[in-house]
């Protein structure tokens, strides 16, 4: 009775995370096209305007980096316990890290563009590592679908998953240590770095929001993915009991 009447109300938080989360998104809308301040050192409309992107852009990179930091986490616990439920949560982490790295390198070529003069620059260190990224977890999830026996998958997937990780601190790192046009928003930047600006607090508070905001809604879909993981796997299970018995 009593695992009911949660099981009860927690199929009711979600529903209502879930709009919470949608309220907090079109309030950081708001906080960073009209309330933020407007950087001081882009002298042209178009900079300024595309600025305001950044609070975006580096929310969905830190959620990229977390959840592909979960994935590599869970493919740890699965190759210690053999659980079923740490390899559901490694691929949904990764499917939603895809997601939120695309919108991060998409989001960053429209702010490059007014501010660089261009939409992409490969000679660039921190852009290709971004690229690298998230080529590698395609290819994370290509070597999933690629693999039919479930537990081969979840093992090799694992192992991908964990060496995979290490291109996320390269990444991030890189704009500490190589000559690079990017600008580093936390800690100390390159001598070269060009674009960046000095953020004011409430620039800082909007980007903090911004980040609270991505990574809820971060959970809140890690949760839904787990339940269509886990509803696909009991599919899976009664398409192999049919053609047992068959």
């Amino acid at each position: 009775m009593v695992t009911a009447k949660k099981t009860r109300s927690e199929s009711k938080l979600w529903p209502v995370l879930l709009v919470v989360t949608a309220a907090l998104i079109a309030v950081g809308v708001y906080l960073a096209v009209a309330w933020a301040p407007t950087a001081a050192n882009l002298p042209t409309v178009a900079e300024q305007m595309a600025q305001r992107i950044f609070y975006f852009h580096v929310a969905a990179g830190w959620v990229g980096y977390v959840a592909f930091g979960v994935t590599a986490a869970a493919g740890i616990l699965y190759l210690l316990k053999r659980q079923r439920r740490w390899d559901h949560m490694a691929v949904s982490s990764a499917e939603i890290g895809v997601v939120f790295t695309a919108a991060n390198l998409v989001s960053g070529a429209v702010w490059a563009r007014p501010t660089w003069g261009t939409w992409w620059s490969w000679d660039d260190p921190r852009l290709t590592l971004a690229a690298i990224v998230l080529l590698v977890y395609i290819a994370y999830l290509m070597l999933r679908n690629a693999i039919d026996e479930p537990e081969r998958r979840a093992r090799l997937s694992s192992i991908y998953g964990i060496v995979g990780f290490l291109s996320v601190p390269l990444s991030f790192i890189s704009v500490r240590i190589w000559r690079t046009i990017h600008p580093a928003v936390i800690g100390t930047a390159s001598d070269t770095s060009q674009g960046g600006f000095d953020m004011s607090g409430n620039m800082v508070m909007v980007l903090l929001y911004a980040i609270f905001t991505f990574s809820l809604l971060y959970v809140v879909l890690l949760h839904y993915r787990l339940r269509l993981e886990n509803l696909r796997e009991q599919v899976d299970d009664l398409k192999m009991r049919a053609l047992a018995e068959a």
